[in-house]
């Protein structure tokens, strides 16, 4: 994302609100701990994680000298372009939210051709094709976000601390779902050797493959189904196992979401306030 530059407003009062030192210090936790997001759990405990940070956003926006500072006439164009990345949150928090619906139903119509008993190969490779379809259109449509992303506007001007800590908050919650989906999503694949490499890794011997690099749960699920249509081999207890990880994480990643994203709409209910007094 594009940087921003401002200045603190020296016609405000300089004096930090004590829920600051608070947002602060989940957003500098935030920052130290978002290389190592890699897998569904660490995300996960993110997303937890900024639903208490945007608890402290509501207690923040709840305060009356707050609202008072960011109501003044200068604050106005900080408030407007906060609101304009709420929506931008919201909106990428949906895409999230169906992205993670749209593959836990894939995986749940795999898994009922794994559960029964008899099941030929036919049934299974048409099922699985299904799946790897779906995947794939989930895949452009998050690729197509991840790219947008990055096409903001720098803004100059001088902003009030709290707006300064709120476009922080911003920065991380968009950082956590851009992890988010890009784990849904996988690497990018330029070609169509992108994903028999996965799949390559994964049969690979261990001493070799704990070198390489970390392969998350969505791309393990892909990789074994692709091998199933490369090799036409059966379903196997392995693979079985591995959807129903996978749709125990998603279930997890996705009730994280759908709480994120009712707080983003309280925190962008409160902006709407403040911009209208």
């Amino acid at each position: 994302m594009a940087p921003s530059y401002h200045t603190r407003s020296n016609s405000l009062p300089s004096r930090p609100h004590p829920i600051h030192s608070e947002l602060d210090q989940h957003v500098s936790s935030f920052r130290a701990s978002q290389a190592t997001s890699t897998s569904s759990s660490s995300i996960s405990h993110e997303i937890n994680g900024l639903q208490d940070l945007h608890d402290c956003v509501d207690k923040l926006l709840q305060s009356a000298s707050i609202q008072q500072a960011l109501a003044q006439h200068e604050q106005k164009k900080w408030v407007d372009e906060l609101l304009n990345g709420s929506l931008r949150l919201l909106d990428i928090c949906g895409i999230a939210k169906d992205s993670l619906v749209q593959t836990k139903e894939a995986v749940q119509g795999l898994q009922s051709i794994f559960r029964r008993r008899r099941c030929d190969d036919i049934e299974l490779t048409s099922e699985v094709k299904k799946y790897l379809t779906s995947r794939k259109a989930v895949k452009k449509s998050i690729q197509k976000t991840l790219k947008n992303l990055n096409q903001r506007s720098s803004t100059i001007g001088v902003e009030h601390e709290t707006s300064i800590m709120l476009r922080e908050v911003e920065a991380v919650t968009f950082n956590v779902i851009e992890s988010l989906l890009s784990l849904i999503s996988g690497p990018r694949a330029p070609s169509k050797l992108s994903s028999w490499s996965v799949v390559s890794k994964l049969m690979q011997p261990k001493e070799v493959a704990c070198k390489e690099t970390y392969i998350n749960e969505f791309e393990k699920v892909d990789a074994e189904l692709s091998s199933i249509i490369a090799y036409k081999t059966s379903k196997s207890n392995s693979t079985h196992n591995q959807l129903k990880e996978l749709e125990s994480n998603i279930q997890e990643l996705e009730e994280g979401v759908d709480s994120l994203y009712r707080r983003l709409i309280k925190t962008r209910v409160s902006l709407l306030n403040i911009l209208n007094n």
